[in-house]
Formats: structure tokens, C-alpha cells, sequence
């Protein structure tokens, strides 16, 4: 192997990202006629004087543009542009292919190989020129593209790793929405009351809930904030609070008597504070629709409210069922709003 200092060039040509050239030939005096018009040119030249040799130096650090000779004792050009192409190497280099074959077929076998050019021999200064020229606009671009590749790769990791912490903190959020239902069964009566939330996401505007202040009473819920994701989901921890199962005297829709015990209020009434509790919180665009509804087995009657929320189904004794509700507005849409109760 043999190394040539780069020399002053005597041009102003702009070989843009090609700097270094690997000259691969058997033969000396090829070399030798190689390197002098490289050396013109100002680039910083390698010899080779085998495909052998040439794989390890392209191994070590890997030239901008290779120029190797295709009929060469040992290694051919044709099997070093094999080996040189299995390499890992993250720099593409630009290979020419030196020959004296002008067939198609064999063209066609070299550019199959991985070659990306030929030159037919004897050389001409002027074609080689021009041809090392064109290899660099399109390493120009081939670089230019990696960058963008590993710039896309390096935000894409990042994106990764923000995509993993939003999802840890909206499973833990999950987790918090879940307590806002400390319960989803409980014995009332002879009969049983389940009830079922299952966001379509990790969290959601969705919320179910139930509380009584007394055997014989009961006041259950289901609420659908507009939108879907955190937004809605804080507006639901909101209404949750407001409905709370475990401090009544938070809770909105039960009236304190006789310091000890809580009424249930009517669910109009219960609609309609909602409503203006809504409406009076300014730059808030969400709504929500509801059913709300109060069971009182003592008395045997049930006293709902519907606020633009899917009608409940009832299923009757006898195997019937029907459709409950007048269907209403929902709660935060406009101010002043009346709602209807139906008991039955």
C-alpha cells in the first residue's frame, strides 16, 4: 500500500464531498497515471495494488470513491465490489469500475455487483472528471439524506420516550379516575347494583357512580363529558366530586336534615345546579350529558332525570322492555335550562 500526500491543486473544481480516493490496480504504472490527475485535482489519494489489500484499508476507514480495475490477479474488482459492499460500514463509498469490457451483458454484471459506474479503458482525464463529478452530487445527496434519516431516528426516539412517560402518567391517571368509583356492586334491597366503566382509552370523559343515605334509598348516575382524553377526563374528576359517594356534604344532590341525615333531592333540581355551576365557570367548553336517577324502595318509585344522554333500557318483570326519557339537553350547554323529571 502506498500513501500520496494531497498536493496543491491547480484548479478551482468542486468535487463537493469526495475527499479521499482509493486507486485499486495490479499494476504500477496504471496507478501511478491514476494518481497524477487525482493528486491535480486535490485529493487526498490511496494505492492499492489488490482487492485483498484494498478490503482491508476500506475496512479500516473507508474511502469517499473507489477506482479499481476489474481483471486483477487474486481478487477481481467484480469480487472486491462484492466484499466491499457486505461491509458495515455507515459511509457509502462511490465505486467506479476500471475496464476494457464495453459489452452490455458485462455493464450489466458489474452494476448488479454494486458498482455505481463504469469507465471505459484507455482513460480519458476529461471523462473521468466529469464522472468523479457526478459521483459526488450523488454522494452529495446520499449524505445529505443520511443526515435527515438520522435526524428523523433521533426524533423518533424521542418521540418514543415521551409516548412511554405520557403513557405511564395516563395509566397512573387511570388508576386515579378508577377511584372515583370506590364501588361498582352493593346489596340494596332484595336486589343487586352493578355497575360497569370501561374507558375506550386509558382515561376518558365516562364516569358511573352510585350513593345512598339510607337502606331504602338510592341515587345512581352516568356521565359522558364531551371529547375524549385528559381534558375530559379532569372535567369528569370534577363532576365526580360533586356527586361524591363518600362526602355528602359535598355532594350536590343531597340536602342535609336534622344535622344527621341527608335527603336526596329531586333530579331536575340536581340537573339544573350542575347546569349553572357549569355555565358560570368562563373559557370551560365542555358539556356533559347524563342520567341521573333516584330509587326509593319505602315509597316504590323511581324519579330520573335525562340530559341528553342515551335513554336507559328497562326491563320490566313480564320480559318487556321500553325506552325511558324525553331525551333533554345536556348540562353546560346553555344557560337557564329546565329539565324534565319522569318518574315511574
Amino acid at each position: 500500500m502506498t500513501r500520496v500526500s494531497q498536493a496543491e491543486s491547480g484548479s478551482d473544481l468542486d468535487f463537493g464531498v469526495i475527499q479521499k480516493v482509493l486507486v485499486v490496480d495490479d499494476s504500477r504504472l496504471q496507478r501511478r497515471i491514476l494518481v497524477a490527475s487525482l493528486k491535480k485535482w486535490g485529493f487526498d489519494v490511496l494505492e492499492a495494488d489488490s482487492g485483498d489489500v484494498a478490503i482491508e484499508m476500506c475496512a479500516a476507514d473507508p474511502p469517499d470513491l473507489v477506482l479499481s480495475d476489474w481483471v486483477m490477479p487474486g481478487m477481481s474488482g467484480l469480487d472486491f465490489c462484492k466484499a466491499i459492499r457486505a461491509l458495515d460500514n455507515k459511509q457509502y463509498s462511490y465505486f467506479i469500475l476500471l475496464t476494457s469490457k464495453s459489452e452490455k451483458q458485462e455493464v450489466a454484471r458489474g452494476l448488479d455487483t454494486g458498482a455505481d459506474d463504469f469507465l471505459i479503458k484507455p482513460l480519458e482525464a476529461d471523462e473521468l472528471r466529469v464522472r468523479i463529478s457526478a459521483g459526488a452530487r450523488i454522494l452529495d445527496m446520499q449524505r445529505e439524506l443520511s443526515k435527515k434519516n438520522q435526524m428523523i431516528e433521533t426524533a423518533l426516539e424521542e418521540l418514543r420516550v415521551a409516548h412511554d412517560a405520557i403513557d405511564r402518567d395516563l395509566i397512573q391517571a387511570r388508576k386515579i379516575q378508577e377511584s372515583l368509583v370506590p364501588e361498582l356492586t352493593r346489596e340494596f334491597g332484595k336486589s343487586r347494583v352493578s355497575m360497569l366503566l370501561k374507558p375506550c382509552g386509558h382515561i376518558g370523559g365516562d364516569l358511573v357512580g352510585m350513593f345512598s343515605p339510607g337502606v331504602n334509598r338510592l341515587g345512581f348516575y352516568s356521565i359522558d363529558v364531551s371529547g375524549h382524553g385528559i381534558t375530559s377526563a379532569i372535567m369528569t374528576a370534577r363532576f365526580g366530586g360533586y356527586l361524591s359517594s363518600n362526602h355528602f356534604d359535598q355532594n350536590v344532590a343531597m340536602a342535609r336534615r336534622f344535622d344527621k341525615f341527608y335527603a336526596l333531592l329531586p333530579p331536575e333540581e340536581v340537573a339544573e345546579t350542575l347546569n349553572s355551576r357549569l355555565m358560570a365557570d368562563t373559557g370551560i367548553e365542555e358539556y356533559f350529558t347524563m342520567v341521573y336517577a333516584i330509587v326509593d324502595l319505602r315509597n316504590r318509585y323511581v324519579k330520573m332525570v335525562q340530559a341528553g344522554h342515551p335513554h336507559p333500557l328497562l326491563l320490566c318483570q313480564d320480559g318487556r322492555t321500553e325506552f325511558l326519557g324525553e331525551g333533554g339537553l345536556p348540562i353546560g350547554l346553555l344557560p337557564d335550562v329546565t329539565f324534565q323529571r319522569t318518574e315511574f
